[in-house]
Protein backbone atom coordinates (compact mmCIF):
# COMPACT_ATOMS: atom_id res chain seq x y z
CA UNK A 1 0.00 0.00 0.00
CA UNK A 2 1.28 3.54 -0.95
CA UNK A 3 1.03 6.20 1.01
CA UNK A 4 -0.86 9.33 0.27
CA UNK A 5 0.67 12.54 0.24
CA UNK A 6 -0.33 15.81 1.85
CA UNK A 7 -3.04 17.47 -0.06
CA UNK A 8 -4.38 14.28 -1.33
CA UNK A 9 -8.25 14.39 -1.88
CA UNK A 10 -10.19 11.66 -0.45
CA UNK A 11 -14.05 10.55 -0.24
CA UNK A 12 -14.31 8.60 3.26
CA UNK A 13 -17.86 6.67 3.68
CA UNK A 14 -19.04 8.12 6.77
CA UNK A 15 -17.02 11.58 6.32
CA UNK A 16 -17.18 12.47 2.95
CA UNK A 17 -14.63 14.38 1.07
CA UNK A 18 -11.51 15.70 2.47
CA UNK A 19 -8.10 16.76 2.17
CA UNK A 20 -5.10 15.03 4.16
CA UNK A 21 -3.36 17.71 5.72
CA UNK A 22 -1.02 15.62 8.02
CA UNK A 23 0.33 12.25 7.80
CA UNK A 24 1.71 9.83 10.45
CA UNK A 25 2.84 6.18 10.30
CA UNK A 26 -0.47 4.85 11.04
CA UNK A 27 -3.07 7.75 10.60
CA UNK A 28 -4.15 10.72 8.13
CA UNK A 29 -5.09 13.72 9.02
CA UNK A 30 -8.16 14.99 6.84
CA UNK A 31 -10.07 17.84 6.88
CA UNK A 32 -13.50 17.03 5.82
CA UNK A 33 -15.79 19.37 4.13
CA UNK A 34 -18.91 18.87 6.41
CA UNK A 35 -16.84 17.43 9.78
CA UNK A 36 -13.83 19.63 9.91
CA UNK A 37 -10.41 17.86 11.29
CA UNK A 38 -10.81 14.10 11.82
CA UNK A 39 -8.15 11.51 12.37
CA UNK A 40 -8.73 8.20 10.33
CA UNK A 41 -6.13 5.12 10.37
CA UNK A 42 -4.00 4.84 7.28
CA UNK A 43 -5.90 1.58 6.23
CA UNK A 44 -9.41 2.91 6.33
CA UNK A 45 -11.66 2.18 3.99
CA UNK A 46 -11.81 5.24 1.35
CA UNK A 47 -12.18 6.02 -2.33
CA UNK A 48 -9.20 8.04 -3.51
CA UNK A 49 -10.09 10.52 -5.62
CA UNK A 50 -6.45 12.81 -5.92
CA UNK A 51 -3.16 11.14 -5.03
CA UNK A 52 -0.52 13.76 -4.19
CA UNK A 53 2.31 11.16 -3.21
CA UNK A 54 5.29 13.25 -3.14
CA UNK A 55 4.44 15.19 -0.16
CA UNK A 56 4.31 13.21 2.93
CA UNK A 57 5.23 14.58 6.22
CA UNK A 58 8.15 12.06 7.56
CA UNK A 59 11.65 11.82 8.64
CA UNK A 60 13.76 11.69 5.86
CA UNK A 61 17.21 9.31 5.44
CA UNK A 62 19.39 12.09 5.67
CA UNK A 63 17.69 13.59 8.70
CA UNK A 64 18.16 9.87 10.53
CA UNK A 65 21.92 9.84 9.26
CA UNK A 66 22.07 13.32 10.97
CA UNK A 67 20.89 12.04 14.39
CA UNK A 68 22.58 9.48 14.21
CA UNK A 69 25.74 10.92 13.56
CA UNK A 70 25.14 13.27 15.70
CA UNK A 71 24.41 10.77 18.98
CA UNK A 72 27.71 8.60 17.87
CA UNK A 73 29.82 12.03 17.82
CA UNK A 74 28.82 12.97 21.16
CA UNK A 75 28.75 9.68 23.00
CA UNK A 76 31.38 7.26 21.42
CA UNK A 77 34.78 7.93 19.84
CA UNK A 78 33.75 7.45 16.10
CA UNK A 79 35.63 10.59 14.65
CA UNK A 80 34.13 12.69 12.33
CA UNK A 81 34.87 12.92 9.06
CA UNK A 82 37.47 15.86 8.64
CA UNK A 83 38.47 17.13 4.64
CA UNK A 84 41.66 18.73 3.98
CA UNK A 85 41.25 22.17 2.33
CA UNK A 86 41.33 22.45 -1.23
CA UNK A 87 44.44 23.95 -2.28
CA UNK A 88 46.38 20.98 -0.54
CA UNK A 89 44.79 17.91 -1.51
CA UNK A 90 47.42 15.79 -3.16
CA UNK A 91 50.12 18.19 -1.81
CA UNK A 92 53.58 17.19 -0.52
CA UNK A 93 55.14 18.49 2.77
CA UNK A 94 58.88 18.95 2.10
CA UNK A 95 60.84 18.73 4.91
CA UNK A 96 64.76 20.16 4.50
CA UNK A 97 67.02 19.63 7.24
CA UNK A 98 69.91 22.62 7.64
CA UNK A 99 72.73 20.44 6.98
CA UNK A 100 73.11 19.35 3.46
CA UNK A 101 74.60 16.71 4.03
CA UNK A 102 71.65 14.94 5.11
CA UNK A 103 68.76 13.49 3.14
CA UNK A 104 64.91 15.77 3.21
CA UNK A 105 61.92 14.06 3.60
CA UNK A 106 58.73 13.89 1.65
CA UNK A 107 55.37 13.15 2.81
CA UNK A 108 51.83 13.28 1.13
CA UNK A 109 50.72 16.36 3.02
CA UNK A 110 47.22 14.51 2.99
CA UNK A 111 48.75 11.11 5.34
CA UNK A 112 50.26 14.43 7.40
CA UNK A 113 46.66 16.22 8.04
CA UNK A 114 45.44 12.65 9.06
CA UNK A 115 47.97 12.12 11.59
CA UNK A 116 47.38 15.79 12.74
CA UNK A 117 43.25 15.54 13.17
CA UNK A 118 44.67 11.58 15.07
CA UNK A 119 46.17 13.82 17.35
CA UNK A 120 43.11 15.78 17.69
CA UNK A 121 40.85 13.23 17.94
CA UNK A 122 42.90 11.70 20.63
CA UNK A 123 42.64 14.77 22.96
CA UNK A 124 39.31 14.75 22.31
CA UNK A 125 39.03 11.35 23.68
CA UNK A 126 41.05 12.08 26.53
CA UNK A 127 39.23 15.16 27.42
CA UNK A 128 35.59 13.09 27.52
CA UNK A 129 37.48 10.65 29.54
CA UNK A 130 38.71 13.20 32.27
CA UNK A 131 35.41 14.99 32.47
CA UNK A 132 33.56 11.78 33.09
CA UNK A 133 36.41 10.08 35.95
CA UNK A 134 34.94 9.29 38.73
CA UNK A 135 39.01 8.70 40.37
CA UNK A 136 39.68 12.61 39.57
CA UNK A 137 38.62 15.49 41.78
CA UNK A 138 37.70 19.27 40.07
CA UNK A 139 40.97 20.71 40.89
CA UNK A 140 42.66 18.00 38.67
CA UNK A 141 40.20 18.02 35.92
CA UNK A 142 40.82 21.56 35.52
CA UNK A 143 44.34 21.24 35.56
CA UNK A 144 44.48 18.36 33.15
CA UNK A 145 41.97 19.97 31.18
CA UNK A 146 43.95 23.03 30.93
CA UNK A 147 46.69 20.80 29.54
CA UNK A 148 44.41 19.66 26.60
CA UNK A 149 43.42 23.23 25.91
CA UNK A 150 47.35 24.36 25.43
CA UNK A 151 47.80 21.31 23.31
CA UNK A 152 44.93 22.08 20.93
CA UNK A 153 46.49 26.01 20.89
CA UNK A 154 49.85 24.45 20.50
CA UNK A 155 48.38 22.70 16.96
CA UNK A 156 46.35 26.34 15.95
CA UNK A 157 49.54 26.40 12.99
CA UNK A 158 47.70 23.52 11.55
CA UNK A 159 44.27 25.23 11.39
CA UNK A 160 45.55 26.42 7.46
CA UNK A 161 45.01 22.95 6.79
CA UNK A 162 41.51 22.63 7.36
CA UNK A 163 38.44 22.87 4.72
CA UNK A 164 35.91 23.61 7.53
CA UNK A 165 36.84 26.20 10.40
CA UNK A 166 34.28 24.72 12.57
CA UNK A 167 36.88 21.68 12.39
CA UNK A 168 40.16 23.85 13.32
CA UNK A 169 42.13 23.58 16.43
CA UNK A 170 41.22 26.31 19.23
CA UNK A 171 43.11 27.12 21.98
CA UNK A 172 42.76 29.34 25.36
CA UNK A 173 40.24 32.07 24.63
CA UNK A 174 41.01 35.67 26.34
Amino acid sequence: MKLLGIGSRINHKDYGKGVVTNVTSKHYWVTFIDRGLETIDIDTGFEVIEASEDDVDTVSFYEVERSLRDILKKWSDVSEVITIADKWKGGKLILEPGDTNLQGKELPIDTFFHKITMVRDRLRVMEQKINSSKNLDEQEKIDLQQYITRSYGSLTSFNVLFKLKSQQFVGQKS
